[in-house]
């Protein structure tokens, strides 16, 4: 780590290295435009990870990739990731003088950050470690008893943890033997990205006769509750003419195709598949719904509302801090598919909609990147003036 003076820290640019996975997943996603942000605002971002990050899609003088090689031997039936990926760190902090690490989902990212910090600390260099807790490294796998010590101690030991959602910082005390602080910093969005587009062209060519357009985005796991979806939207369709937007893919989407054909949905739904471009689908949307079982933040969500479309979601997890029960949308209980059928209609009503939809924005507005990004610098200066302290 390079010697800082902590009373220039606030007009310093700092090197930061970003761990995450490159997929499409909200973790993978919520450190890619977090650390695009920070480039673009004159830090040295470095990205380290197995394959370039789904969202890295832009050329900056500021970011830097560099993949962890993943060697098989005869010897591993599984390669050991964990082991590649903490080399990988100590040589990316070392040639490239890093200031932080900056682990996203515990599961091995922190783990990982520990081993190397402590082989780094061997050879003189310190580096403060922050871990961003996301969701299922903690409400799923993080309690898998094979999982549990190991996500404890590299918790506790980080130099600086954050979380997405009041609500999950508390899970995690609950369940973790946590002893240290968690500072919560929600999700953010881009508004420049995501913000409502001119496609009425296609709003016209899935509704050509006028019928509300539903949506919903995930990576279709049980968790998610994609079922719901589909049942809810069964229900109001008998009400109001309408039409679903499915996008994404995963485990559930040959069952979820297969109770299309059983509810006689099939021409009124349509599966999409992965989108890049999920924003141009959203602009065209009515109504976005969000079932799950369990849910950290609710990314997808804010997504939707920065498009001006307002949620209906369920009460799990940090969803409730984003949704503003009769005002962005509606929260319902988890598989109350009668009570979701009624909000949806409420919301759908032509007195109501725009009403809705101007909330949803205006929520939205309140975790543009420009307003979350400076948290994170923040608590990143605070984190390295900290351990230079204990360091001495």
């Amino acid at each position: 780590m390079r010697v800082l003076d902590a009373d220039k820290l606030n007009s310093l640019k700092m090197k930061i290295g970003i761990v995450c996975y490159p997929t499409f997943g909200g973790s993978g996603v919520v450190a890619t435009e977090l650390g695009k942000g920070l480039a673009k605002v004159g830090h040295e971002v470095h990205f380290i990870t197995y394959r370039q990050p789904t969202r890295l899609d832009f050329f900056s003088e500021n970011l830097f990739y560099h993949e962890v090689d993943i060697k098989s031997y005869p010897l591993f039936e599984h390669a050991p990731y964990e082991l590649a990926l903490a080399s990988k760190m100590v040589s990316v902090v070392k040639y490239e003088n890093l200031d932080l690490l900056h682990v996203h989902y515990a599961i091995p990212h922190a783990s990982s950050a520990y081993m190397a910090k402590m082989i780094l600390a061997e050879q003189g260099i310190h580096i403060p470690v922050v871990t961003t807790l996301h969701g299922t490294d903690i409400t799923l796998v993080g309690k898998d008893p094979s999982y549990e010590p190991v996500v404890t101690f590299s918790i506790n030991h980080s130099d600086g943890v954050t979380a997405v959602s009041q609500d999950l910082k508390e899970e995690t005390y609950a369940y973790f033997g946590v002893k240290r602080d968690i500072e919560v910093i929600p999700n953010f969005i881009d508004l420049e990205r995501f913000k409502k587009q001119k496609k009425e062209h296609f709003k016209l060519a899935i509704c050509p006769d006028g019928e509300k357009l539903l949506v919903h985005t995930s990576n279709f796991r049980k968790v998610k509750r994609v079922e719901d979806v589909i049942r809810v939207f069964y229900e109001l369709r008998k009400e109001i003419p309408a039409k679903l937007l499915l996008v994404g893919d995963g485990p559930e989407r040959d069952k979820m195709e297969r109770l299309c054909r059983e509810l006689g949905t099939c021409n009124d739904i349509r599966f999409l598949g992965k989108l890049d471009a999920v924003e141009e689908v959203l602009s065209v949307s009515d109504l976005f719904i969000m079932p799950s079982e369990k849910e950290s933040f609710g990314l997808a969500a804010l997504e939707a509302m920065a498009c001006e479309v307002p949620i209906l979601t369920s009460d799990a997890g940090g969803i409730p801090e984003l949704n503003i029960d009769g005002k962005t949308g509606f929260v319902c209980a988890v598989g109350d598919i009668q009570d979701m059928k009624e909000k949806a209609k409420i919301i759908l009503d032509d007195q109501n909609l725009q009403t809705f939809k101007d909330n949803a924005l205006a929520r939205a507005k309140e975790f543009d990147i420009s307003n979350i990004l400076p948290r994170y610098v923040k608590y990143y200066e605070e984190t390295i003036e900290k351990s230079m302290a204990k360091s001495l």
